[in-house]
C-alpha cells in the first residue's frame, strides 16, 4: 500500500521533501482558516487553564491516556465498554469529520474520503497528499480488480499522477498496465505488494501511519507503550533468566538465585572422561560423548530430572563429539579419527555408518534443513554427505591444526571452521567469499549462538572472545577469569535470551559470566576433574549441564528449596532393564552399532 518511496526513512514521511508541485484536483484545497467541522483534533486549542495530567509523576496528559484506552478496548472488540468510557469520560476517540472519513473507506466511497480528508484540518499538505494516494491506490487497483480498467487509467491519470508524490511507485503502475493483458494483472499487482485480499481495514492502518496521531490513535498504541515498559525493566535486570513471563502486576527484578548454581543431580553412566554434551534443540535430551568409547542420550522428564535413555556402542576409539538434528530426532556421533554414526533418538538404533577408507573423521555437523550432513576428515578435507550416504562434495581445506571444530551457519550457506591455529574461516559455498577471524593466540574451540550472528572463541590463554559474525566479523566482548593449560576446553551461550555465558575449566569448576559486561559472576564447584564441556539447556534458562574428567555428568539448577539433587546411573539407583552384557545401567538401553548391516 505505498505511499512513500521505498528508502525513505520513516521520520521524514510526515514530512516528505520530495512533494512536487503540479495540478491537482478541485477538492485539494489547503486553507489555513478554522475549520468548524473538526479541526480540533488536528491542531492545538488556544490554552484554556492547565492541562489535566494523571499518574504520580505528573507526565500522562488524561485526554491521551483515556483516547488510547479507548482505542485499545475497541480493538479488542469490547465496543460497548470503548463506547460507555467516550460517554463517561467526554473524550471521543475520533471526531465526527475523522469518523465520517473512517466509515467512507470502509465503505469505498473514495471520492468523498478524498474531500472529507482535506476538511480534517491537516495543516501539512504533503501528509494529505500521501494519505491521499493511499486511498486513490486503493480506489484503483478495486477498479481493475471489476475489470474496469478504463475508470482505473482515469484515477492513475487524473487523480494519483497529479498528487507529485511516490513517483517510482506511479510509474510501477503505469508500466504494468501497459505491459500486462487483463488476466496478468492480479499477478502483475500481486509483484507490486498489492494483495487481493487486501482489506479497507488494511488501507485504515495503513493512513494511521501517515496521519498524525492525534487525528487518528495509532494501532495497538497501548500494547506498544507496555511492551516497551517492559523490555525496559528486562534490559536493566541484570540477572534476568526468569522461566516465567514478565508481568504486569510488579515491576520486573531477577534475583542472583535465577542462575544455576546449585547442583540437582551426577549422572555417573560413564566409564571414563566425558569429552562433550550437548542439549537437544527441543531442550528434551542431553547427549553425552565419553573416553570410554560410547555415547548416551538422556531424556529430561517433566519434573526436570534426567533419566538415562539409551547407551549408543560402536566406535571402536573415543567419542570427542556429538551433533543433534534440526529436528532432534537424530544423533551424530564421532570417534576420534574414525567414522561418523548416525542414530535413532527415540529407538536407539544406529541408521548409518559414514567414512571414508584409510581416513578418519574428527568431527560433525548437520544442515539447517536436516537432509545432510558435515564432517571434517583428519587429512584436513571436508565432505558434505546425503543422509544415505552419497558423498555430496568434498573439498580440500587450509586447516593446519588438530582442532577439529566446524559449524554450519542458520541459513545453510556458511561454512565455519578452523582455518590455522589462529584463524576461523567463515565460507559462502554460494558466492565462495571468504571471511575470516583472527585471533592473537592459538583457539582450542568454539560455538555458534542460537540466532547465528555471534560466535564464541576459547583461546589457549585462557580467554574466551565474542565475535559478531553477522556484522564484521568484529570482536565485541571478552570473558577471563577459567583456567586452561593442556586441555580443550569448551563454552556456551544459555540463559534467557543467551544472556550468559559458560565455559569448563582445568580447575574442576564451572564459570559463568554475564555475556554484556564481561563480568564473572558465578563459579560453581563440585567435580573432581577437569570440566571439559558445559551445555546450558536452550528450553530451560534454570537448566546447565557439565561434564568432567571425573566420569561424571552434573546437571545445575536455580536455588529452589523445592528442587532435590538426584544422583542417575549409580549403582544406589534402580534400573528398569537388564541388558545385553547382563549390566544394569539405570533406566537406560545398550545399543549395539557395527555398521554391517547400516552402510
Amino acid at each position: 500500500m505505498g505511499g512513500f518511496e521505498d528508502d525513505e526513512p520513516p521520520s521524514k514521511r510526515a514530512r516528505a521533501s520530495s512533494v512536487e508541485s503540479a495540478s491537482l484536483p478541485d477538492c485539494f484545497s489547503f486553507s489555513k482558516s478554522a475549520n468548524p467541522l473538526g479541526s480540533t483534533m488536528a491542531r492545538p486549542l488556544p490554552s484554556q487553564g492547565k492541562e489535566v495530567m494523571v499518574g504520580s509523576k505528573g507526565v500522562i496528559k488524561k485526554e491521551e491516556f483515556v483516547r488510547i484506552i479507548t482505542k485499545t478496548l475497541y480493538s479488542l472488540g469490547y465496543e460497548k465498554s470503548g463506547a460507555v468510557l467516550e460517554e463517561e469520560s467526554g473524550i471521543t476517540l475520533h471526531n465526527p469529520m475523522v469518523n465520517l472519513f473512517r466509515e467512507q473507506v470502509i465503505d469505498g466511497n473514495w471520492d468523498n474520503a478524498v474531500v472529507t480528508l482535506n476538511k480534517i484540518g491537516l495543516l501539512d499538505e504533503n501528509i494529505v497528499k500521501s494519505a491521499a494516494f493511499l486511498i486513490l491506490e486503493q480506489k484503483f487497483f478495486e477498479l481493475l480488480r471489476d475489470d474496469n480498467v478504463m475508470g482505473a487509467m482515469k484515477t492513475l491519470r487524473s487523480e494519483i499522477t497529479p498528487l507529485g508524490v511516490n513517483r517510482k511507485r506511479v510509474h510501477e503502475l503505469s508500466s504494468c498496465m501497459i505491459s500486462c493483458s487483463p488476466q496478468q494483472l492480479f499477478v502483475g499487482f500481486s509483484k507490486l505488494g498489492i494483495d487481493s485480499s487486501t482489506s479497507r481495514l488494511k488501507l485504515l492502518e495503513e493512513l494511521q501511519k501517515v496521519l498524525p496521531p492525534t487525528v487518528m490513535v495509532p494501532e495497538r498504541r497501548l500494547e506498544n507503550l507496555v511492551e516497551q515498559a517492559l523490555t525496559v525493566q528486562r534490559d536493566a535486570c541484570y540477572f534476568h533468566n526468569s522461566v516465567d513471563g514478565l508481568s504486569l502486576y510488579i515491576d520486573h527484578h531477577c534475583g542472583k538465585d535465577q542462575i544455576p548454581s546449585r547442583t540437582l543431580q551426577v549422572l555417573h553412566a560413564h566409564h571414563n572422561e566425558v569429552w562433550f554434551i550437548q542439549f537437544s534443540n527441543n531442550g528434551k535430551y542431553l547427549a553425552s560423548a565419553s573416553n570410554d568409547k560410547s555415547a548416551m542420550i538422556w531424556e529430561v522428564d517433566e519434573d526436570g530430572e534426567l533419566l538415562l535413555k539409551h547407551t549408543l556402542n560402536g566406535h571402536e576409539k573415543s567419542v570427542m563429539m556429538v551433533a543433534w538434528s534440526p529436528d532432534d530426532c537424530q544423533l551424530l556421533t564421532c570417534g576420534v579419527e574414525e567414522t561418523i554414526r548416525r542414530w535413532d533418538v527415540k529407538s536407539g538404533k544406529c541408521l548409518h555408518v559414514y567414512e571414508k577408507p584409510g581416513i578418519g573423521l574428527i568431527s560433525c555437523a548437520w544442515f539447517p534443513d536436516g537432509k545432510q550432513i558435515l564432517s571434517g576428515l583428519a587429512d584436513q578435507h571436508f565432505c558434505i554427505w546425503d543422509l544415505d550416504g552419497t558423498e555430496v562434495d568434498c573439498w580440500k581445506g587450509q586447516r593446519s591444526t588438530k582442532t577439529p571444530d566446524l559449524t554450519v551457519g542458520k541459513d545453510g550457506k556458511v561454512i565455519i571452521s578452523m582455518n590455522r591455529e589462529n584463524t576461523i574461516l567463515l565460507l559462502d559455498r554460494e558466492t565462495k567469499q571468504e571471511r575470516l577471524i583472527e585471533e592473537d593466540h592459538t583457539i582450542t574451540s568454539f560455538s555458534l549462538s542460537e540466532d547465528g550472528d555471534f560466535l564464541l572463541v576459547n583461546l589457549v590463554n585462557e580467554v574466551i572472545h565474542l565475535w559478531n559474525i553477522r556484522n564484521g566479523p568484529i570482536r565485541v566482548s571478552r570473558y577471563s577469569g577459567h583456567k586452561r593449560s593442556r586441555f580443550v576446553i569448551r563454552s556456551c551461550f544459555g540463559g534467557s535470551e543467551q544472556a550468559f555465558i559458560a565455559s569448563g575449566s582445568e580447575d574442576s569448576q564451572v564459570y559463568i559470566w554475564h555475556r554484556a559486561t564481561g563480568d564473572l559472576i558465578e563459579t560453581l564447584a563440585g567435580h573432581s576433574g577437569t570440566v571439559n564441556c558445559v551445555s546450558w539447556n536452550p528450553a530451560n534458562p534454570h537448566m546447565l549441564a557439565s561434564a568432567s574428567d571425573d566420569h561424571t555428568i552434573r546437571i545445575w539448577g536455580a536455588k529452589k528449596a523445592s528442587l532435590k539433587r538426584k544422583d542417575v546411573g549409580s549403582s544406589s539407583c534402580s534400573s528398569n532393564g537388564i541388558h545385553a552384557n547382563g549390566n544394569t545401567h539405570g533406566n537406560g538401553f545398550i545399543h549395539q552399532c557395527n555398521g554391517n548391516s547400516t552402510k
